[in-house]
């Protein structure tokens, strides 16, 4: 682009056409549109519909006016292009308003507190940062996309005791996607996948997440599935949730409710179950009060990793104590709470004794 030419670079923040420039040079020249017209061998009517922005610049145009103006033919074309984008996106900001009450269906002072989404200044342009949260070009294509095909895949049922906003689940789960895009992973390959639990179930003798995250994103990683760990904003009671990006990439997306080890460790191998037991297009989304056959099978699955059938079934001490249950966890390799976890499900321990076993994760921000 020649020097002349560089002073009229567009400016996004006002909308004017390729017309005012070509108009600010015909000043600056002494030129007027008639001259111009002849010199591009157009017509005058022709040449002043150009001016006003009333039509556009092709390519032909844009060679013409190079010719004429000695300015570059890629200049007045990308002029053109980012005017007319200017134009659309002015005119999709003022449908944005029509727009706005779908800011009550989503958890907006999480998604801001979480970073998730910036704060803008107006509510119409908040609904835009939305839009582009979760991907979609419209507020119709986002309940398609993160409602309707959510209801009609998702395999889970909340407890009565929790509201839950489809909005809530809606920005949680496209957290997990954006997440997991940036991890890298090999393709699905199911028995690496079933071996590397064995390595995953050592980890839970870590008791800092910040040490035992790292190696277990890795170990799946190379197995061909993403862990992402998020905030679930309010509305969403959910702890956990599965999902096939693809048909070699899976999600495995965790809250950080109830960061206990027992806790964590079950739901970690409760989701791996569905990756092994079940199909690729069903999205398992877990929070209390869950049932049915899969989630049956993926219980059952958690809970004979996590500790063997047969050692299970031989641990029938006289008297569980807490010297018991740490005995055998040793004998296990396993975290005494995970054990514990499964004596009070089980019915063998009341509730709340021996707590103080569980680890509590300390969670800070990644």
């Amino acid at each position: 682009m020649t020097e002349r030419s560089s002073r009229h670079q567009y400016h996004p923040s006002s909308v004017s056409s390729p017309g005012d420039t070509i108009a600010e040079l015909l000043e600056e020249r002494g030129v007027r549109q008639a001259e111009l017209a002849v010199r591009m061998g157009m017509t005058p009517k022709f040449v002043n519909e150009v001016v006003s922005g009333k039509a556009s610049i092709t390519p032909a145009t844009a060679l013409a006016l190079e010719k004429a103006l000695d300015v570059p033919a890629d200049f007045w074309l990308a002029r053109e292009a980012r005017y007319r984008v200017a134009l659309a996106r002015a005119d999709a900001h003022e449908g944005l308003s029509a727009d706005v009450s779908w800011l009550d269906e989503l958890p907006i002072k999480d998604m801001i507190k979480l970073k998730w989404v910036k704060s803008d200044a107006n509510n119409a342009s908040l609904v835009e940062s939305c839009l582009r949260f979760f991907g979609v070009a419209s507020v119709a294509a986002w309940r398609q996309q993160y409602v309707e095909q959510t209801n009609a895949s998702a395999a889970y049922r909340a407890s009565d005791k929790f509201r839950v906003s489809a909005g809530a689940v809606a920005a949680w789960l496209r957290r997990g996607e954006v997440l997991a895009a940036q991890i890298q992973c090999a393709p699905f390959e199911r028995d690496r996948f079933l071996s590397s639990l064995a390595e995953a179930r050592k980890l839970t003798l870590e008791s800092d997440p910040g040490k035992f995250l790292p190696s277990l994103r890795k170990l799946l990683a190379d197995c061909g599935v993403a862990l992402v760990i998020e905030r679930t904003p309010k509305g969403s009671p959910l702890h956990g949730a599965v999902k096939w990006l693809s048909s070699q990439k899976a999600l495995i997306q965790l809250s950080v409710r109830y960061l206990r080890s027992d806790s964590f460790w079950f739901t970690f191998f409760h989701e791996c179950g569905h990756i092994v037991l079940h199909g690729k297009k069903i999205l398992f989304l877990e929070g209390k009060g869950m049932s049915g056959q899969e989630e049956n099978e993926a219980n059952r699955f958690a809970a004979d990793r996590l500790i063997p059938p047969a050692t299970w079934s031989e641990f029938q001490p006289n008297t569980i104590t807490e010297n018991t249950i740490c005995e055998f966890a040793r004998s296990i390799e396993i975290d005494p709470g995970i054990v514990l976890g499964r004596l009070q499900n089980d019915g063998r321990v009341p509730w709340n004794r021996f707590d103080h076993l569980k680890v509590r994760y300390k969670w800070t921000e990644e």
